[in-house]
């Protein structure tokens, strides 16, 4: 992926390009109609670097970050008329077999830390700043598993582009100048059935998934009869170019409740990528010939957001703030 234009790209975008953390909290969240509750949120977006540094100062090794991401609707409640150029709700795919589906979703805040203490304090006072006029949806604590693992015991994330590959992959070029540096984010939660997996040999598990499963090598399938996963979430455009997204996908699970999944985050510069790659996993390539491991891992839940930079993210809640009651 080319990484021309990004000398014109601010370079105080949320921290999306942060290293993988060993502990993340995932919150999705709707904001109530009324004027109080997005005033309460607006002031809370303003203030968000304020808040990591409130937290995180305790134990600056810690490395605690949190990016807050917008939806579609409460982006035009927050800005009318002006939104990122691809910004929309999540697309609900029906494949032969099986489905994506979307959720509701006005605000994501993802965050990290090496620590999953901080992640809980974080996560515990923003959303008491953030009052009951905003409904936690779905809240995940995911951990890093191993070596990057995910839970059906393959590294997770080893095709995430690294370098100047990174913000050419995951921000937003000059090709929508008054949101560059934002990112689009996607997510989903997937679970699995790890009963069902673990009946898998696993040179078929390997097949499946693309990859060897003790030492990571790529597999090449390009002449398998059936694409793998990592082939399929492989987006190629009409000229050949490959396009990346930037994933920070992290296990989590209840045992007690025969509970195990992945949820799936992906930062990219276009939307359409993502979206491409999806489908290509829903509908197949050729189309019937789906991800083979959606056989064993459920979507739960699929929302799509915009994490505008600092600036941008303090700016819009500022000018929104200015045409709102004041909170008390």
């Amino acid at each position: 992926m080319s990484g021309k234009n990004w000398d014109r790209v601010p370079i105080d975008a949320q921290s999306v390009d942060a290293p993988l953390s060993q502990s993340a909290i995932f919150l999705v969240g709707t904001v109530a109609g009324d004027q109080p509750a997005l005033a309460r949120v607006c002031s809370v977006l303003g203030e968000l670097d304020d808040l990591v540094k409130t937290v995180g100062f305790r134990d600056l090794g810690g490395r605690l970050s949190c990016i807050a991401g917008i939806g579609r609707d409460l982006w035009d409640r927050l800005s009318p008329g002006r939104r990122p150029l691809e910004l929309k709700p999540f697309a609900p795919i029906k494949g032969a077999v099986h489905s994506a589906p979307t959720t509701p979703g006005d605000l994501l805040f993802h965050i990290r830390a090496e620590r999953p203490d901080m992640c809980f304090e974080f996560g515990r006072i923003l959303l008491d700043r953030l009052g009951p006029g905003v409904s936690v949806v779905d809240e995940v604590i995911g951990f890093r598993y191993f070596d990057a693992r995910d839970l059906l015991g393959f590294v997770d994330g080893t095709a995430n582009p690294a370098g100047l590959d990174l913000p050419a992959s995951a921000l937003v070029g000059d090709e929508d100048a008054d949101f560059a540096g934002g990112s689009y984010v996607v997510v989903q939660k997937y679970l699995h059935d790890m009963q069902a997996w673990a009946r898998i040999p696993t040179p078929e598990q390997e097949a499946i998934i693309g990859r060897t499963k003790i030492d990571n090598i790529e597999i090449d399938d390009d002449d398998a009869p059936r694409k793998s996963h990592k082939s399929l979430a492989t987006v190629v455009d009409a000229d050949g170019n490959e396009h990346d997204i930037l994933r920070d996908n992290m296990p989590f699970g209840r045992p007690g409740q025969n509970e195990f999944g992945t949820y799936f985050i992906g930062y990219s510069r276009y939307l359409w990528v993502t979206e491409k790659m999806l489908q290509r996993m829903y509908v197949g390539d050729p189309p019937g010939a789906y991800d083979r491991l959606l056989d064993v891992s459920t979507p739960h839940t699929g929302t799509t957001f915009f994490a505008p930079t600092r600036p941008m993210l303090q700016t819009l809640a500022q000018d929104a703030r200015e045409q709102l009651p004041t909170v008390g």
